[in-house]
């Protein structure tokens, strides 16, 4: 897709551009503002990640986020998203009960905050549920490799997949989502090799966060990749700008002039004509005196 296209995208598109071998671009974002500047930059989708647990409301992983709270911020996106395509994270249990209650959350997140499809991590016993919500009218995008809200199971954040044994099990899952309807695939944290040849065998698009470039597009996170956090520095991860340190260094410099009394001057402060300034000290009486009494 052109930066400058301002066509909605939509599902369809993304296997158009695995065809023609245009890579998608696809970035995690949590609200309005964020979205818009997505959106002008020509971003083709926008994931509205349970990562919001962690980046943005301060936990320590993605497990404590609400779907109340995805519901939240995915109609913050959405209202800021005009041309990319927004697909909301499933958090965790929502979706691992019953495919009944998956279906039931899946569908809130299109008529309730305006997402376009929804994410959700894993295969296995949840390949019947991806089958569910499709079913249901419910797009759907899987995720393998590292899987956030069962990394304590995978020993930590780590790269997945470094065995010919697991990465067996990414590959077969990866069939099995397809077939189950998944429009598409997010590998993370997996060998670049892995990564491609995934990409290469199925007939849905990929896209990569740690998985190299052999994927069919890639996706970070908003604050990670504008630097908001200066010491987070994984492999996976590059930096395209340091926010953080220039916000911080902007919020500084705001503090030193209020206390030094610079800020607001008079180019930042709003004027009162002369006669109307006149009328009131008139009305309020000698300075001190309260109203009705006299100096």
């Amino acid at each position: 897709m052109d930066a400058k296209d301002t066509t909605r995208v939509e599902l369809t598109d993304f296997l158009d551009m695995k065809r023609a071998g245009r890579p998608i671009t696809m970035l995690t974002a949590y609200d309005t503002p964020c979205a818009r500047l997505a959106d002008r930059a020509g971003v083709d989708a926008i994931l509205v990640g349970d990562s919001l647990s962690n980046v943005v409301l301060g936990h320590r992983d993605t497990l404590p986020v609400t779907m109340e709270e995805m519901l939240h911020h995915t109609r913050a996106v959405s209202r800021g998203a005009s041309r990319a395509l927004v697909v909301a994270d499933m958090p965790f249990g929502s979706y691992q009960i019953s495919r009944e209650e998956a279906v039931r959350n899946g569908v809130r997140f299109l008529k309730e905050a305006g997402a376009q499809a929804v994410k959700l991590e894993g295969a296995g016993p949840h390949v019947a549920t991806v089958r569910a919500l499709t079913e249901a009218g419910v797009p759907v995008v899987g995720h393998l490799g590292l899987t956030p809200q069962t990394a304590g199971m995978l020993g930590g954040y780590k790269l997945q997949g470094r065995t010919a044994e697991a990465a067996r099990r990414i590959f077969d899952g990866a069939l099995e989502l397809e077939a189950a309807g998944a429009f598409l695939l997010v590998l993370e944290l997996v060998p670049a090799r892995l990564g491609a040849l995934v990409s290469r065998r199925l007939r849905i698009p990929t896209i990569g966060i740690g998985a190299g470039a052999g994927t069919d597009g890639q996706v970070l996170v908003f604050h990670d990749l504008l630097g908001f956090e200066p010491d987070f520095q994984p492999r996976h991860l590059k930096r395209y700008a340091e926010l953080g340190r220039e916000i911080e260094r902007a919020l500084g410099a705001y503090c030193a002039e209020v206390r030094a009394r610079s800020f607001p001057d008079e180019a930042h402060s709003f004027r009162m004509p002369d006669e109307e300034w006149a009328a009131l000290e008139a009305a309020l009486g000698p300075v001190g005196a309260r109203p009705g009494e006299e100096a």
